[in-house]
C-alpha cells in the first residue's frame, strides 16, 4: 500500500517553502511590473505567501488558521492585476525555483499548479 505525500512534503516541507518565498520576493521587488504593487516593507506579505503556499502545496492550513479561508481571487481584486503582471509573477517564480534545492521536475509541478491561480487572478487589461 503507497502513502500519499503531498506536494508539500515531495519538495521538502517548511524550508524548502520558506526558501522559496526569500528567494522570490527580491524578485518581485525588483520587477517594474510588479513592485508598484507590494508595500515597501515586504516581511508581513511574505509572511502570509509563506503560510498560504504551505497550505496550498498540501501542508498544514497555517494560512486558513490564521486568516481564514485564502479567498485569494477576493484579496488580489484591490489591485491591477494584468495578464503581463500574471506572467511577470510566474517568472520570478520560475527563477526563485531554480535557485532552490527542489529537484527540477518538481519545479515544474510547482509553476503549473501556481499558474493556475495566477492567471485566475486577472483582473484587469494589459
Amino acid at each position: 500500500m503507497s502513502e500519499y505525500v503531498s506536494l508539500y512534503e515531495a519538495i521538502g516541507g517548511a524550508p524548502a517553502v520558506r526558501s522559496l518565498v526569500e528567494k522570490f520576493y527580491p524578485k518581485v521587488q525588483a520587477d517594474p511590473l510588479l513592485s508598484p504593487l507590494f508595500p515597501e516593507d515586504i516581511t508581513p506579505v511574505m509572511e502570509k505567501q509563506y503560510l498560504f503556499l504551505t497550505q496550498f502545496f498540501g501542508g498544514p492550513p497555517l494560512y486558513s488558521e490564521q486568516y481564514g479561508h485564502p479567498m485569494m481571487r477576493a484579496r488580489h481584486l484591490p489591485f491591477p492585476v494584468t495578464p503581463k503582471r500574471a506572467e511577470a509573477w510566474l517568472s520570478c517564480m520560475a527563477r526563485a525555483l531554480a535557485e532552490t534545492e527542489i529537484p527540477e521536475s518538481l519545479q515544474s509541478v510547482v509553476l503549473e499548479r501556481l499558474s493556475g491561480p495566477a492567471h485566475h487572478f486577472i483582473n484587469s487589461e494589459d
